[in-house]
Order: structure tokens, then C-alpha cells, then sequence
């Protein structure tokens, strides 16, 4: 699964999703009316590019990208049963985020075919609890 090939499932398959755009990294925010204040503009999806934000999963090296994934607190539990790892660099791997795992997210090193069914399902549930929240705020 490319970079391009996943910006297109996000905003296909998921209605009142915008994206917003900075140095080469996106990051998706469940907000179908446009009007979130930015205290709230939380994405539930990002992908990273580059090295920008902290150097654990080594991204500045050919062609390497990062898709991380908030989950809830069950959700992560089901699928991680660790906080942290030693190496957050091998790709098509689903591993705890190496800064927010403690608030419940997911990463994927070039997702492959070992992990592009359990990325996209967990978007799903990604995308499903951030529409819930929104709903919950409103």
C-alpha cells in the first residue's frame, strides 16, 4: 500500500473527512461540518513522512513512511499487549506508537501484505470512534 493508495481509501471510503497538509505529512480529522475550533482539530489517522517529530522509526530512508492509527483504549488492548518496543523501525509490522501509545495509538512502517487488511480495519474502527466523539461533543 502506497502513500497515494492510502490518502485514497481515507477520503473515499470515509464521509466528513478533512485533511489537513504539512511538510509532506497528512493528518485526517473527522470533521463533516468544517467548523471544528482548532483546540479540537484532533486527527484520527496521520501519515509521516519524515523524521520531523521524533527519529525511532527511522523514516528518513528510502521511501519510508509511517501510518499511525488512535484506537480506543479496548481496541489497542485487543491488538497490543505492550507499550513500547525496542526497534519501531521494521515495516508492515503493527507496533505501539513510539511517543502516544500511552494514549492508545498504533503505527505501521510502509504497511504491506502482512498488515494492509488490519490497517484498514483499524481505520475503520479509528475513523467510528472519532465520529462517535464528534457526535458525543456536540
Amino acid at each position: 500500500m502506497d502513500i497515494t493508495g492510502l490518502i485514497a481509501h481515507i477520503t473515499d471510503t470515509y464521509a466528513g473527512v478533512r485533511v489537513l497538509t504539512h511538510a509532506g505529512d497528512s493528518f485526517f480529522l473527522y470533521d463533516p461540518d468544517g467548523d471544528l475550533p482548532p483546540q479540537r482539530q484532533q486527527p484520527f489517522v496521520t501519515i509521516v513522512t519524515g523524521d520531523h517529530y521524533e527519529k525511532d522509526s527511522q523514516l528518513d530512508r528510502d521511501s519510508a513512511y509511517r501510518v499511525n492509527i488512535g484506537l480506543t483504549k479496548a481496541g489497542y488492548a485487543e491488538l497490543l499487549q505492550v507499550s513500547t518496543v525496542d526497534d519501531y523501525t521494521p515495516r508492515d509490522t503493527v507496533l505501539p506508537h513510539p511517543t502516544y501509545a500511552g494514549q492508545h495509538w498504533v503505527c505501521v512502517v510502509n504497511p504491506g501484505p502482512n498488515t494492509t487488511d488490519t490497517v484498514r480495519k483499524l481505520i475503520a474502527d479509528a475513523y467510528e470512534f472519532a465520529v462517535r466523539k464528534h457526535n458525543n461533543r456536540r
